[in-house]
């Protein structure tokens, strides 16, 4: 495998149609090849201004919606709709509107789930599934982080020396300390992943992990495709 693609973008609002436009061809093409396709959702704000322009567009159409298979990268620890939940920013932006098999649609768990608070039980409940489904996914989708965290996985983390599958992260933040991620092996496992980042507060960690600092995003690797898809603001000190 080659070395990351970087491609950047005006702005944020046009990286976000252009991941969109991305979106697309790459499930459509996995669809035509494999049938069935998976993509991992992130959060963030690109990640759901992502969302909300594929709704927009006519070209969403063009996936066999029933096909497909959604799960996320990382999930914060509240109950089933809680605005902060990636889920549900996700099925406001997007999955509402489209014609999904609900089958299909693999939210990670919350805390009114069939686990409770036991965070271990819900990651290795979602850990679980994974293993069931079998396949590595198609697209990864993963925002960039100030300080050049991805998923739920923080630099200098005793998470990113995890060989778990998915795995609970506590004290993550102060405003939402816990939470589930998939661990770094797993996303390593997908064809494609794609890093996004938007704004100046991202350009420094950016650039260092570009230039293979220890972060968590210099880590992210597809098997077949590594992309950073970015707006100008973020790639503003390359």
């Amino acid at each position: 495998m080659s070395g990351p693609l970087v491609v950047v973008h005006r702005d944020a609002r046009l990286l976000a149609q252009a991941v969109a436009a991305r979106i697309v061809t790459a499930i459509t093409d996995a669809q035509a090849v494999r049938e069935t396709a998976s993509i991992v959702l992130t959060g963030g704000g690109i990640g759901g201004a992502t969302l909300r322009e594929l709704a927009a567009s006519p070209a969403r159409d063009a996936i066999d919606w029933g096909r497909l298979d959604v799960w996320w990268g990382d999930e914060r620890f509240l109950p089933a709709g809680h605005p902060d939940r990636n889920e549900t920013q996700a099925r406001e932006a997007l999955l509402s509107q489209v014609p999904l098999d609900s089958n299909r649609v693999h939210p990670m768990a919350s805390t009114d789930g069939p686990d409770g608070d036991d965070m271990d039980a819900a990651a290795s409940r979602y850990a679980d599934q994974l293993a069931t489904a079998g396949a590595p996914f198609d697209v990864l989708l993963l925002g960039v982080g100030p300080d050049g965290h991805v998923a739920s996985l923080f630099p200098g983390a005793p998470a990113l020396d995890e060989e778990r599958t998915v795995l609970p992260v506590r004290g993550a933040s102060p405003t939402t300390p816990a939470r589930i991620s998939l661990c770094m092996g797993t996303i390593n496992t997908a064809r494609e992943v794609w890093l996004l980042a938007a704004g100046e507060e991202k350009s420094a960690a950016v650039k260092a992990a570009l230039a293979g600092a220890a972060l968590p995003a210099a880590a992210a690797k597809g098997t077949v495709a590594t992309k950073w898809l970015l707006d100008r603001a973020a790639a503003s000190s390359l």
